[in-house]
C-alpha cells in the first residue's frame, strides 16, 4: 500500500502503550495533531469510556507492541485495525521523538501513533485468527511452559536427594519418570527403605515394570547398601526427606495435568481442518505437528514469500555489512516457539528423508556446527511448508524429489546413486 493511499484509508491513527494495570492511548489525525490522549485502566468502565470516545474517530488504525493478550482481543472487538510492532522498532520510534532518552507512557503512545501515521503503509495489519488455531497454539505453548516447570522440579528433587539419599540417585538415572517419584514417596529415606525390606523392594520394581534381568538384581544390591553411605546427620535427613516428598507430590500432580494437555492438544489437532497438511510431514510425532500447526496455521496469505517465513521462524541469518566489513550471525528476533518446533522437524526428518540427511551432512562438511546445520535444514523445510500452505497439498516425498530433479537442485547430487539392475 502506498503512503497516500494509507493516509486516505484511515481517518485517525492511534498508539497503544501496553501495561499490566493502566494502558495509555494517544490518537492523532492525518496532520499529526493529537485528538485523544488518555490513560486506560484495565477496567470495564474505562474500556466502555474508550469505546465511546473512539467511535467518532473511525476508521481508526492502532499501533501496539504486542500481537496477543486481552488488550489486543478487546481492540479487535472494537473494530480497529491493529498494527503490531517489533519491540526494537518501537524503541526506535521513541528515539525519534526523544533522542535524550526520556520515557513515559504518554510519549510512547504518541511515538507509536505518529510512527503509524508516517510509516504504517509498510507495516502488516494483524488479522484475527480462527479460534481453533489460536486455542491450539495457546495449549501447545502452555504445555511447554509446564514442561519447563517439571524440569525445574526434577532438578530440585535431585538436588535434595544428593544431600541425604545417594542410594536413590544411584538406583534411578531417569528422574523424569513417574516411577522415580513414586519411589521417593514409598521409601522417603534410607532408613525407611531398609525397614521395608526386600519383598517390598521387589514388589515396587515389578508393579512399576522396572524389573529387568540385569537391572533388577543390581537395584536390590543398591537398596541393601543404602545405609552405608547415607547422610550421618538425622536432622538433614528429616528436613530433606520432607522436601523430596513434597516435590515428588508436585511432580505427580503436574504430570497428570500434562497428560490432560496432551489429550486436549491431540483432540484439537485432529479436529483442525488443516491438520492433514502437517500430518504428512515425515519423521515427527503428533506433538511437533500440533505445535507447527498452532504457530503457522494454514492461511496462504500470511507469509508473502518463503523468506518471510524463514525470517519469522529464525532460520534466515542476519547480515551486517559496511564497506569491507561483512558479518553474518544467527537471527534472534523471531518466533522462538516456532524455531524450536522447526529444530525438531529438521532433526527428526533426517531418519525418514534421504535428502534431508544428505543436506545436513553437506552442511556439516562445510564446517557448520550441529545446530547451525539444523537451522539450514529447517530453512529448507520452511520453503516446502510455505508451498504446502499456499497450494493446500500434502507433502509427497516422490513429488518433492521430482521437483528437485526438474529444477536442477544441487541437493540431488548429494543423494546416493541407485544400484544398477542385476541381470
Amino acid at each position: 500500500m502506498q503512503a497516500q493511499e494509507f493516509l486516505e484509508t484511515f481517518a485517525h491513527f492511534g498508539g497503544f502503550d501496553f501495561a499490566r494495570q493502566t494502558h495509555h492511548v494517544v490518537v492523532v489525525d492525518r496532520l499529526g495533531q493529537i485528538v485523544l490522549n488518555q490513560p486506560l485502566p484495565e477496567t470495564g468502565e474505562a474500556w466502555a469510556a474508550f469505546r465511546r470516545a473512539a467511535q467518532p474517530l473511525f476508521p481508526l488504525a492502532v499501533a501496539v507492541e504486542t500481537n496477543n493478550g486481552p488488550a489486543v482481543e478487546r481492540l479487535l472487538e472494537l473494530g480497529v485495525s491493529l498494527y503490531p510492532m517489533n519491540p526494537k522498532a518501537a524503541q526506535r520510534l521513541r528515539d525519534r521523538k526523544a533522542p535524550s532518552g526520556v520515557k513515559d507512557d504518554e510519549l510512547d503512545a504518541w511515538s507509536f501513533a505518529d510512527g503509524l501515521r508516517t510509516d504504517g503503509h509498510g507495516w502488516r495489519m494483524l488479522k484475527p485468527e480462527d479460534e481453533r488455531t489460536k486455542e491450539l497454539r495457546i495449549l501447545c505453548r502452555d504445555e511447554l511452559t509446564l514442561i519447563g516447570q517439571r524440569t525445574a522440579l526434577v532438578n530440585a528433587l535431585q538436588a535434595a536427594l544428593v544431600e541425604y539419599y545417594p542410594a536413590a540417585m544411584e538406583a534411578f538415572d531417569d528422574w523424569t519418570m513417574p516411577s522415580s517419584w513414586e519411589f521417593v514417596l514409598q521409601f522417603p529415606s534410607p532408613r525407611e527403605l531398609l525397614r521395608r525390606g526386600q519383598r517390598k523392594w521387589q514388589n515396587f520394581l515389578h508393579s512399576h515394570r522396572l524389573w529387568r534381568p540385569e537391572a533388577g538384581p543390581k537395584r536390590l544390591e543398591i537398596f541393601a547398601a543404602a545405609g552405608e553411605f547415607a547422610c550421618p546427620c538425622e536432622a538433614v535427613t528429616r528436613a530433606k526427606s520432607l522436601l523430596a516428598v513434597s516435590i515428588a507430590r508436585q511432580l505427580i500432580t503436574l504430570q497428570a495435568q500434562l497428560e490432560e494437555y496432551r489429550r486436549q492438544v491431540e483432540k484439537l489437532f485432529a479436529q483442525h481442518p488443516d491438520h492433514d497438511l502437517f500430518d504428512s510431514l515425515p519423521g515427527i510425532g503428533q506433538k511437533t505437528k500440533a505445535r507447527l500447526l498452532g504457530e503457522l496455521g494454514a492461511d496462504p496469505q500470511r507469509f508473502q514469500s518463503p523468506d518471510a517465513l524463514r525470517a519469522y521462524a529464525g532460520s534466515a541469518p542476519v547480515t551486517q555489512q559496511s564497506g569491507k566489513s561483512r558479518v553474518v550471525f544467527m537471527r534472534r528476533a523471531c518466533n522462538k516457539w516456532l524455531r524450536n518446533a522447526m529444530h525438531w522437524l529438521a532433526d527428526l526428518s533426517r531418519d525418514d528423508c534421504v535428502w534431508a540427511e544428505a543436506y545436513y551432512q553437506k552442511k556439516k562438511d562445510q564446517g557448520l556446527a550441529h545446530a547451525a546445520a539444523l537451522r539450514c535444514l529447517a530453512g529448507r523445510w520452511q520453503k516446502i511448508i510455505w508451498k504446502m500452505i499456499l497450494t493446500g497439498q500434502r507433502y509427497d516425498p516422490e513429488f518433492h524429489l521430482q521437483n528437485m530433479v526438474r529444477h536442477g537442485s544441487w541437493v540431488v547430487n548429494l543423494l546416493p546413486k541407485p544400484a544398477p539392475p542385476t541381470t
